[in-house]
């Protein structure tokens, strides 16, 4: 952990990134940023209808997500030994990417670029990575009553975006980490070998990949 200051830990719906972040947050006191997505109004109304809601859902996110990380980020406490987050502003426009239609997205995609200039870069971004069908299962098991209407093309639609957006990031430290054959919540040994990964040693730049 002595090699990062701030840690983005994101994957598809489903994957755990929320309950890592939390985890190795607690056991490292580290700073812990969590998306506010139940904060996001237009959410459940989303998931009903997506064609009516998806511009007003993914602006919404955005703004919150650029409020989170330039107000709370640079103001991390002098007791806390690094920063984690459980989502970084790219994803806002893999999202978008999906939801928009043509024209809202070539708005969209404007506004978020702008904006990004100003987002803080992370140290280390960790995916973790999942097979569709994992990610309908963990999703159905934790009861969100909005989410349970997400199909497999939505979950593979965003799998790819978030795969070719990783490709193109040449100046960045990637770690994804295949998490199909554990369970890091439940067993402890696979968290000790989730939270070993991260922070044996300092990544070199570029994407690095690991199956457990």
């Amino acid at each position: 952990m002595e090699h990062y200051n701030y840690i983005v830990i994101e994957g598809n719906i489903g994957a755990g990134k929320t309950s890592l972040a939390k985890m190795l947050a607690e056991e490292y006191q580290a700073n812990l940023l969590l998306e506010k997505f139940e904060d996001n109004p237009f959410l459940p109304k989303f998931y009903k209808n997506p064609d009516k809601y998806a511009f007003h859902v993914e602006l919404s996110f955005m703004a919150t997500r650029y409020q989170q990380l330039v107000n709370e980020l640079p103001y991390q406490n002098l007791f806390k030994t690094f920063s984690l987050a459980d989502f970084y502003f790219s994803k806002s426009l893999l999202f978008a990417k999906i939801t928009l239609s043509e024209p809202e997205f070539r708005l969209y995609r404007q506004i978020f670029n702008i904006i990004y200039k100003s987002i803080p870069r992370p140290d280390l971004y960790v995916y973790l990575h999942m097979d569709v069908d994992r990610l309908l299962e963990n999703i159905h098991h934790r009861g969100r009553e909005y989410e349970q209407e997400l199909d497999r093309g939505y979950l593979k639609n965003l799998e790819r975006e978030y795969f070719d957006y990783l490709k193109q990031q040449n100046n960045m430290r990637i770690l994804i980490l295949d998490m199909n054959k554990i369970d890091f919540i439940k067993n402890d040994p696979d968290y000790q070998s989730v939270k070993n990964t991260i922070f044996k040693k300092k990544h070199p730049t570029g994407i690095s990949r690991y199956i457990f």
